[in-house]
C-alpha cells in the first residue's frame, strides 16, 4: 500500500511539472505579439500582456476554491481547456484584418481567457508540488525543479515568436505567428489527454468556508507581505525581458528586429532555466531566505550597472533565427548582457517567495495560493507602468522601477518573511 502511494506521488509530481511548462509557454507569447500590435494600435504593446495577467485578479481566489471542491486534477483540466479556447481565439485574430480595431479586441479576448488558464494552472501546480515535497526546503526543491521546465518553455517561446515575426513593418500581422498558435493548440489538446488519463493521488485538502479561509490566511503577517512580494516579483520578471524586447525591436530604435530581440530575451529565460536547475540541486541544503537575499542583491547590482553604462559600449553577436534556420549578425549595447544576466537571479524568486509565504499555513495553504495568484496581476500592471515610464525617460532608465521592486524583495527576505505563528 505504501509503495502504491509513493508511485502515485511520483506520477503526480511529473504531471504537475508538465503543467508548469505550459504556464510559461502561454505567458511568454504576449511580449513578442505586443511588438506586432504596437505598429497598428499606438500604446498597445503591453495591453495583451495586461489582459493575460488581469485574469489573475478575477480568477485567483476562485481557482483556490475549485481545488477544494473538485481537486487538483480536475481543476488542472479546466485550466487546459480554457487555454485551448484562448489560443483558438487568438488564432482567429490572425485570420482577420489587422487594421481593424475589432481584430485587436478579438486578440485581447483570447489573451484574457489564456490568463484564466495560466492562473488556474499556477494555482494547481505550486501548492501541490510544495505539499508533495512536504513543505520546507524539499517543497521548494520540487517547485524549482518544475520551474526548470517552465523556463525551458519560456526560452523557446520568444525565440520562435521573434523568429517568425522578423523585422517589424506596418504590414506585419498576427498571420506571421499563426504556426506558433497552431502548435500551442496542439500542445494544449495533447496535454489535456495526458493529464486526463494520468492517475493522480492528490494530497488531502480541508474544505472550509471561503471567507473563513481567506481571513485565516491573511492573519499570517509573513503571507501578507509575501503577497506584496509576489506582486512585485511577477512584475519585474515580465518587465526585465519584455521591456528589453521593445528596446531592441522598435522600428528606428537600437536594432528594429524582433528576431534578434526574441533571441536575446530567450537567453534571459535560458538563464532562468540554469538558475532554477541549480536551485533544485541546492534547495535541500540552502534555505529559501538565503537564496532570496543573495539573488535580490546581485540583481540590483546588475541593473544599476546596465542603467549607468553608456550605450556607445557595444558588442557583436551572430545569432540563429531558429524559426527560419538562418544566422543574423547584430551589434547590441553591452548593457543588454547585464540585463539578461538577471535571469539567473529572478529564476529562483517565485519558488522561494511562495515557499516562505506559505510556511506554517497548514489548512490555509489552498486559500493562500488563491490570494497569491490574485496578486500575479502585478505581471500586467508593473510592465505597463514601466512602459509608460519608458515613454517619458527612455527604455533603459525605466529599469529604476525594477530596482525599486527588487529592494522590496530584499526587505521581504531579510525581515518580512519571518514566521511569527504556525497552524497546528
Amino acid at each position: 500500500m505504501a509503495q502504491n502511494k509513493n508511485n502515485g506521488a511520483i506520477v503526480a509530481i511529473i504531471a504537475m511539472m508538465f503543467l508548469f511548462a505550459m504556464i510559461s509557454f502561454v505567458t511568454n507569447m504576449a511580449a513578442p505579439f505586443g511588438t506586432i500590435w504596437q505598429e497598428h494600435v499606438p500604446g498597445a504593446g503591453w495591453i495583451g500582456n495586461l489582459m493575460n495577467f488581469a485574469a489573475y485578479l478575477f480568477m485567483g481566489i476562485p481557482a483556490g476554491m475549485m481545488i477544494t471542491k473538485i481537486g487538483y486534477k480536475k481543476t488542472g483540466l479546466v485550466g487546459l481547456a480554457l487555454g485551448f479556447i484562448g489560443i483558438c481565439i487568438q488564432y482567429a485574430s490572425s485570420t482577420m484584418d489587422v487594421e481593424k480595431m475589432s481584430t485587436f479586441y478579438v486578440y485581447l479576448l483570447g489573451a484574457f481567457i489564456c490568463g484564466f488558464c495560466v492562473c488556474i494552472l499556477n494555482t494547481v501546480v505550486n501548492p501541490m508540488l510544495n505539499l508533495l515535497g512536504g513543505g520546507g526546503n524539499r517543497g521548494n526543491q520540487l517547485i524549482q525543479t518544475g520551474g526548470s521546465l517552465n523556463s525551458l518553455a519560456a526560452t523557446l517561446t520568444p525565440m520562435l515568436a521573434g523568429g517568425m515575426i522578423g523585422e517589424i513593418t506596418k504590414e506585419t500581422s498576427m498571420t506571421a505567428v499563426a504556426p506558433l498558435l497552431m502548435i500551442a493548440m496542439a500542445i494544449f489538446a495533447i496535454s489535456f489527454i495526458i493529464i486526463y488519463f494520468t492517475k493522480i493521488v492528490e494530497p488531502d485538502t480541508e474544505k472550509m468556508d471561503v471567507v473563513a479561509g481567506i481571513k485565516g490566511a491573511l492573519s499570517y503577517k509573513h503571507l501578507v507581505l509575501g503577497i506584496i512580494a509576489i506582486f512585485f516579483y511577477v512584475g519585474l520578471e515580465v518587465s526585465i525581458p519584455g521591456q528589453l524586447i521593445f528596446y531592441l525591436s522598435e522600428p528606428g530604435g537600437v536594432l528594429g528586429n524582433a528576431a534578434v530581440a526574441g533571441l536575446i530575451a530567450g537567453c534571459y529565460w535560458l538563464l532562468m532555466l540554469v538558475g532554477r536547475f541549480t536551485s533544485s540541486l541546492i534547495s535541500g541544503k540552502v534555505s529559501s531566505r538565503a537564496q532570496l537575499i543573495t539573488v535580490t542583491s546581485v540583481a540590483i547590482i546588475l541593473l544599476i550597472i546596465a542603467i549607468i553604462m553608456p550605450e556607445t559600449s557595444t558588442m557583436n553577436l551572430t545569432v540563429p533565427n531558429i524559426a527560419k534556420w538562418t544566422l543574423i549578425n547584430a551589434e547590441v549595447p553591452t548593457k543588454v548582457l547585464f540585463i539578461i544576466l538577471c535571469g539567473l537571479c529572478t529564476s529562483v524568486m517565485w519558488g522561494v517567495i511562495f515557499n516562505l509565504a506559505t510556511e506554517g499555513l497548514g489548512k490555509y495553504t489552498a486559500s493562500a495560493s488563491g490570494l497569491f495568484m490574485t496578486m500575479v496581476v502585478g505581471g500586467g500592471i508593473m510592465p505597463l507602468l514601466q512602459g509608460k515610464i519608458a515613454g517619458n525617460i527612455g527604455d533603459i532608465q525605466s529599469y529604476w522601477l525594477v530596482v525599486a521592486m527588487l529592494a522590496y524583495l530584499f526587505f521581504y527576505a531579510v525581515v518580512g518573511s519571518k514566521v511569527t505563528k504556525r497552524e497546528e
